[in-house]
């Protein structure tokens, strides 16, 4: 951990932050470790320019499969709306728990859950996200962040804390249609900002975990195949 995150992990308060990964230091410090990113990409219109207008789309796929009233955790902060809008998904008689390893992360997301009871943001890793076991976990747009080692870890550890007939519902990056019109700016987004993203596109999201045959596996690809949604039912 750098002295610049250990100083703003002590100013934010609260547990001991886990060490912070080096993929995550080292390659997207920019996007999630400073507070200029929460003022410039902490906002749904930027994310959705991000994803070529489709995150009100991708975020309903991801609800839909999540029903109320159930145990769920989010694996890792989403900018923008998403952890309240599936609070409220979740409803009064269930639970949120939404959990990131960057304190900065975690306060911001806390801001944005005040006065929703249900919910409540914590430190952790995915990798060994304790707190289960969970009826629903959503994974929205970290995989591909994700050195292939740490991405198995991750698929692992959340697919642990699925409970008997629950689900992981993982919403990401796909291979798109090779005939799709951002084919050539995504392979240059890929290359320039997201280099852990071929790893994932390039293969199969069971094709991750440790222990597929435990769960039942489908998916569905949006936007010409550049986005997926891949759920992991608990047989």
């Amino acid at each position: 951990m750098s002295d610049a995150t250990r100083t703003t992990a002590v100013a934010l308060g609260g547990p001991a932050a886990p060490e912070l990964p080096d993929y995550l230091v080292n390659t997207y410090a920019w996007a999630y470790l400073r507070p200029a990113s929460l003022i410039v990409l902490d906002n749904a219109a930027v994310v959705s320019a991000i994803l070529w207008g489709n995150y009100g789309r991708l975020k309903r796929a991801a609800l839909a499969e999540i029903g109320p009233g159930r145990k769920v955790l989010q694996a890792a902060c989403v900018y923008g709306g998403f952890s309240a809008d599936l609070a409220r998904r979740v409803g009064p008689n269930g639970r949120l728990d939404v959990l990131d390893i960057a304190p900065i992360q975690v306060e911001n997301c806390r801001r944005k859950l005040v006065g929703i009871g249900q919910a409540r943001a914590r430190l952790g890793d995915a990798a060994t996200p304790g707190g289960g076991p969970y009826e629903a976990i959503c994974c929205f747009f970290l995989l591909h962040e994700l050195p292939e080692h740490y991405r198995r870890a991750v698929v692992d550890g959340l697919l642990d804390c699925v409970a008997p007939g629950g689900r992981a519902v993982f919403v990401d990056y796909h291979r798109p249609h090779p005939a799709h019109p951002l084919n050539p700016l995504m392979r240059f987004v890929f290359r320039c900002f997201e280099p852990y993203a071929a790893g994932l596109i390039e293969s199969e999201v069971a094709g991750f975990a440790s222990r597929p045959e435990p769960f039942r596996w489908r998916k569905e690809t949006y936007f010409g195949g550049l986005y997926q949604k891949v759920v992991a039912e608990r047989r």
